[in-house]
């Protein structure tokens, strides 16, 4: 029988939790900084649950702990171990991660295992097993997510050590004694020397689009003569209102406010000239004569006519963006100073460098049509990804784009020059030519800083589309993915590039570089475009993973979003990885019935069908001694029927594992959800993922009566609650959590047979598990309101 694994028996929840929520928060130097990916799970969770996946409870070496008081005594001590691991700013304190491995060490030797996320996303949960001491494999169907997992576990440790080869930095380390031989060369720890050369080309990258674009950025001349750079333009899309009496152009705006901040209050104030059917847009202080929102409805595009008051329903707007004559106009202009913000009427020069034409060279793809509840805009017109961006933003985009190619050759330049003065600069080759050696690696790495520059151009986009909107509260921009989906935006603010603002270069940049702070580099991950479904032909692993929700979030459908600039970017150095023109959707694992003409009934069978074949490959490449960990975020808000079994993702998801030949030996609520999130709104989402922990059951397993599985529920269930509420588990989460040990006894058995030796279903096991949850809550609740 193998070890018991500290995850299946105690988890110090609180510390874990604290470092995950904490961590939701940090925005610089992390990793998720480098690209935008959706439903990330925290390192600090992810850490945690691989490491205590590996070690030892106690309880399984009674020869060294023979008392329960000896156990909790070395649990208290490998719970400090973990708590320390988990604290972000022992992400690569050396002390920490060596105490952690050691541990690792003492319960499995030196057979590290290697280790598999078949469902890589944004790369966290590979990134910690690389972390600590394992091989990392990522595999991902999404182009998109391999890039980022490429990035984190794959690129870094091919480089670690390396110096830079800019000509400022050798300027700067190679002294004139290293020159001549007689020094110390200068060394770089980890990824010291990557992150160097990613910054200095990432810089020249910059410089060289801004000779290209400075045009279209001009600066804002003040009342006092002095000129102030441009932080945002604000638009206000328009349509003809539908009164043949009127006819005018009416802005669509959801608000004027332009700051909200105390003794800052700023709004726009449109002064209507009905003579000429014409709006001024003057910028007006403090908290009075705010005007009214256009909009007139919470949902949808209902706005009245600020000339005539005629409304303009949603169906007149839609067909406004299908016959393309929704227009836009100037409402304001946002600039910096010492001071502050300044805020700005529109004025013609300002409006006059926003027109240019649309570059011919733009990714013309198509946005999914049946995805329109994730992709609102395309029943307004938007039915192109380039149509949800301004000329201007076009223009910089494709420039930012064609430069990559122009820097990486550069990098190749200053690489040349580089040999023979750094001999390190072609280790760990195993090419036999020393020529060829450098070649390879020398491509190599001007294609890992193309490919870091191209993570860059996504971050503009995130960022510059006439989905961002302006912060009013902030005085902030709106990054387009605000929340898991693109929704229609009316009034937006189109950011300047080259300002020193929210959006611009500078900031997204300079955020992004300190992302490399947080990568490790001690073995070189293995990153693979690859379905879930398909044996990838590895054995005897470790496996964690986080899989898709059911119908929670279209991956696919948004990340062609980043997709389209990211091929174009990219393509020529990972023909492979972009030879599609848009993410492939077909394959993707989710539950999502517009790719089955609106049949939820099929859609629900491919996604049962595809996560039970997952399961079985998770099966056949597992480890005996090291249990399998699947995160699994149950939403209540799925459950809208009278019955409270489960989600059908969540049923579905126990159904694939327990028939694949899991059991569930254990279940822990872990914070994975930033508190306040966009889609967290109106909803009772969860805070926390369902860790399932699962172990192969033996081939031996018992088959069980129906009575006899009830009794054994009735015995352990009540005990497995009682632990979870005293670890501090929310009560949002509690309900769902408490179904995991209920599981861990139906999943023990082979079978659990009716009297009709029928066996009993998982929805069956569910809706006993529920009924004997609800009556120890009863029992509790009864019991308080006695005291």
């Amino acid at each position: 029988m193998p070890n018991k694994k500290l995850i299946e028996v105690a988890l110090p929840l609180e510390a874990i939790n604290a470092a995950a929520k904490r961590e939701k928060s940090i925005r610089h130097g992390h990793p998720s900084t480098l690209h935008l990916w959706w439903a990330r799970r925290p390192l600090a969770a992810a850490r945690a649950v691989i490491w205590a996946s590996l070690v030892d409870d106690p309880s399984s070496h009674p020869d060294k702990f023979p008392t329960e008081e000896a156990q909790n005594k070395e649990r208290e001590r490998l719970f400090k171990i973990l708590e320390d691991l988990v604290v972000w700013e022992n992400s690569n304190n050396e002390h920490v991660l060596e105490a952690a491995k050691a541990e690792i060490h003492n319960s499995i030797g030196d057979d590290f295992p290697e280790f598999l996320d078949p469902f890589a996303g944004g790369g966290a949960i590979p990134l910690e097993a690389q972390r600590l001491g394992l091989k990392a494999h990522a595999h991902d169907l999404n182009p998109v997510a391999v890039m980022i997992n490429k990035a984190m576990i794959e690129i870094p440790p091919m480089f670690a050590g390396m110096p830079p080869v800019n000509p400022e930095s050798r300027r700067n380390t190679l002294t004139p004694t290293c020159r001549r031989g007689g020094g110390v060369k200068p060394t770089y720890k980890g990824c010291a020397g990557l992150a160097e050369d990613v910054k200095y080309y990432g810089e020249l990258l910059k410089s060289l689009a801004y000779d290209k674009l400075k045009h279209l950025y001009p600066k804002v001349k003040l009342p006092n003569g002095q000129e102030a750079t441009v932080i945002a333009w604000i638009w206000a899309r328009t349509v003809k209102c539908p009164n043949p009496a009127c006819g005018c152009q009416m802005p669509l705006v959801t608000s004027w406010e332009l700051s909200k901040k105390k003794g800052k209050e700023a709004h726009i104030y449109p002064i209507i000239d009905k003579s000429n059917k014409n709006i001024n847009y003057e910028i007006r202080f403090g908290k009075k004569d705010i005007p009214k929102s256009t909009k007139i409805t919470p949902k949808g595009g209902n706005f009245r006519c600020l000339f005539c008051a005629e409304t303009a329903s949603d169906k007149y707007i839609k067909s406004c963006g299908v016959n393309k004559t929704i227009g836009k106009t100037l409402i304001a202009i946002v600039a910096e100073s010492k001071g502050g913000r300044i805020y700005i009427s529109p004025n013609n020069l300002q409006i006059e460098a926003s027109n240019v034409e649309i570059p011919e060279n733009v990714p013309l793809q198509e946005m999914n049509p049946k995805c329109t509840d994730l992709l609102s805009g395309r029943g307004y017109g938007f039915t192109h990804w380039h149509q949800l961006f301004t000329p201007r933003q076009l223009t910089a985009l494709t420039t930012f784009s064609d430069l990559i190619n122009e820097v990486y050759e550069k990098v190749l330049e200053d690489y040349s020059q580089t040999v023979g003065q750094s001999d390190s600069l072609i280790i760990g080759q195993s090419d036999s030519s020393p020529t060829n050696r450098l070649t390879d690696y020398q491509t190599n790495y001007a294609r890992a800083i193309a490919t870091y520059l191209a993570f860059v151009v996504d971050q503009i986009a995130n960022h510059s589309s006439s989905i961002c909107g302006w912060n009013s509260p902030n005085t902030q921009m709106r990054a387009t993915f605000a929340r898991q989906a693109i929704p229609m935006v009316w009034d937006y603010a189109e950011c300047n590039i080259f300002s020193n603002s929210s959006g611009s270069y500078n900031n997204l940049f300079e955020r992004f570089c300190k992302a490399f702070e947080a990568l490790n580099t001690s073995i070189i991950g293995e990153v693979k475009n690859a379905d879930a479904q398909t044996d990838c032909g590895l054995r005897n692993i470790m496996i964690s993973t986080d899989p898709p929700y059911y119908d929670n979030i279209g991956y696919a459908d948004l990340s062609d979003y980043f997709y389209v600039w990211m091929r174009r970017s990219l393509r020529q150095f990972y023909p492979d990885i972009f030879k599609t023109m848009l993410v492939p959707k077909a394959e993707e694992l989710v539950a999502t019935p517009y790719r089955f003409d609106g049949s939820k009934e099929k859609a629900k069978a491919f996604f049962e069908d595809g996560m039970f074949h997952t399961c079985e490959q998770l099966y056949k490449y597992s480890r005996e001694d090291i249990p399998v960990t699947i995160y699994y975020a149950y939403k209540q808000s799925d459950n809208k029927e009278k019955d409270k079994t489960a989600s059908s993702g969540w049923e579905t998801m126990l159904k694939a594992i327990i028939n694949a030949g899991f059991q569930v030996t254990g279940t822990w609520p872990i914070l994975t959800e930033k508190t306040g999130r966009t889609i967290e709104i109106d909803t009772n989402a969860l805070d926390s993922s369902i860790v399932l922990v699962c172990r192969k059951r033996p081939q031996d397993a018992p088959v069980c009566s129906l009575r006899d599985f009830q009794k054994a529920l009735s015995k352990d269930l009540r005990p497995a609650l009682q632990k979870m509420q005293s670890s501090s588990i929310a009560p949002v989460d509690l309900a769902q959590s408490a179904i995991g040990p209920g599981m861990a006894v139906f999943s023990r058995y082979s079978a659990v047979l009716r009297s009709d030796d029928t066996p009993v279903t998982i929805r069956e096991a569910l809706e006993l598990i529920n009924k004997e949850i609800d009556i120890v809550f009863n029992e509790q609740d009864q019991a308080f309101q006695q005291d």
